[in-house]
């Protein structure tokens, strides 16, 4: 699930233009989730943020065979 750090945050609405579940809105001009169960955290979101304010973290697990 991305992160939010709202102190980053300008206010331009691009992560919520690119969010294709509708997972973003802007709540006084400050990107917010809504979580919602269609939501394949994709990471467009991280990729539009110009001031790096949506992280997209992931695990990576290693599996012995």
């Amino acid at each position: 699930m991305p992160v939010i750090a709202p102190e980053k945050c300008n206010g331009c609405g691009l992560c919520v233009s690119v969010c294709y579940c509708h997972a973003l809105i802007m709540v006084d001009n400050i990107v917010t989730i809504i979580e919602i169960e269609d939501c394949g955290w994709c990471t467009q979101c991280e990729a539009v943020c110009p001031t790096g304010a949506i992280s997209c973290a992931f695990e990576i697990v290693i599996e012995e065979h």
